[in-house]
């Protein structure tokens, strides 16, 4: 299976902004485990708007 470059490169820049991570710790990761990674960061992100929005 292969998968779109620039959504990789896209996925990678998200988690090292986030994370910290460095690029080979991210590239050990599992296509399913670095989408799983994505979603757990969108979703504290979106908790986190949503505190601030909300007071």
């Amino acid at each position: 299976m292969t998968y779109d470059r620039d959504e990789i490169w896209h996925e990678l820049g998200y988690l090292a902004y986030h994370l910290h991570w460095d690029l080979d710790a991210l590239l050990d990761l599992e296509h399913g485990d670095r989408r799983r990674f994505v979603t757990e960061v969108a979703e504290l992100n979106e908790r986190a708007w949503q505190e601030a929005i909300d007071g």
